[in-house]
Formats: C-alpha cells, structure tokens, sequence
C-alpha cells in the first residue's frame, strides 16, 4: 500500500513540475502524410512559426544495440531554411563526422553539415543544400540518412516522406526556398 501511495504522489508531483509553456503547444498539429506539421505564432514578435515533422523508428547505430527514433524537421532558424535531425544517440562532432542521404535508391551524396554540441543532433544549413535537399525530397518515396564517424560509429536512418511536398511548403513557410532555375549568363 505504501508503494502506491508513494507512487501516486510522485506521479502528483511530476504533473506539477512538468506544466507545459503555455506558449508552446502542439494542438496547431495538422498531419501531411506521414508529417506533422506545426504552426502557431512566436509570442514576441506575433511572426508565425511553422515546422514539419517527421519521425522514424528504422535507425541504427554501430554501438547502439537497438533501433531508437529519429526526427527529420524542416523548419526556419533565423530567416534561414534549415533541416535538422534528431537522435536519441551520440553520432559525430563536426570535425570528425560526416552526413549523406540518398532518395528512393537513387545514387545519393555526401554533404557539409553541423553536428550540434550534444552530438545527438545534426543540421543541414547551407541555402543551397537545403534546396537541393527539398527538391529531391518533395517528388520521393523514401529518405535514407547515413552518417559516418569517427568518434560514433556508424548510423543510418529511413524515412517514408509521403506527404513531403506539403511539409516543405509549411516548413519553410518562413523563409521560402528559391524556385527559379539559374539564369544563364547571355553572350552577345
């Protein structure tokens, strides 16, 4: 009986610590497919704030014994498009490290990207990346995130993106991605 009660107050004493941000909240969550799309507006600036999520349980990692989830986001950070993943695992540090994905078995490529100070979060920063990668992600099936290491091994992720062309637009609402072709330079 004591455990229960003990229980019971600690589970009382969790809901009290853990009250939520009223500013943050997920009941602005629309689905696009398999994403989940979140909008709602920054308290400070009354600008809208919109991402994309989507979440994977099909990851590995060379010294992690079994799958964890992983978030693939599409968001705006400081007016600049940005594809951020997370792990629940350590993966690499920018120096050491190395990220590449690939689409639908396409042949796919080795990027630059930021691995972030916990090493369980990378981003895809660079302007041009980002819309190379959400190019390729809005007409595909299936995402694979392959990151090497020196310091964590070996991971891989797969994403099933249905839905992406929404989530791209939702996601970089904020800081739309160019959609014109290069221009070609005229020779007289």
């Amino acid at each position: 009986m004591r455990v229960v009660v003990v229980f019971l107050a600690a589970l009382l004493l969790s809901a009290c610590i853990a009250t939520r941000d009223p500013f943050v909240s997920t009941s602005a969550t629309v689905p696009s497919g398999n994403w989940r799309i979140e909008s709602q507006m920054d308290p400070v600036t009354r600008a809208p704030l919109s991402s994309a999520l989507l979440v994977s349980r099909i990851s590995s990692n060379s010294a992690v014994p079994y799958p964890r989830p992983v978030t693939l986001q599409l968001t705006c950070f400081k007016d600049q498009p940005m594809v951020r993943l997370a792990f629940q695992f350590k993966v690499g540090t920018s120096p050491n490290s190395f990220l590449g994905y690939s689409f639908d078995e396409k042949p796919g490529r080795d990027i630059d990207a930021r691995f972030l100070q916990q090493h369980d979060t990378v981003v895809i920063e660079n302007r041009v990346e980002v819309e190379q990668f959400a190019k390729e992600l809005a007409t595909s099936s299936v995402l694979l995130i392959r990151i090497r290491s020196l310091n964590a091994g070996r991971t891989t992720a797969e994403f099933r993106v249905d839905g992406a062309p929404e989530a791209i637009k939702a996601g970089f609402a904020g800081c739309p991605l160019s959609t014109d072709p290069p221009r070609r330079s005229r020779t007289t």
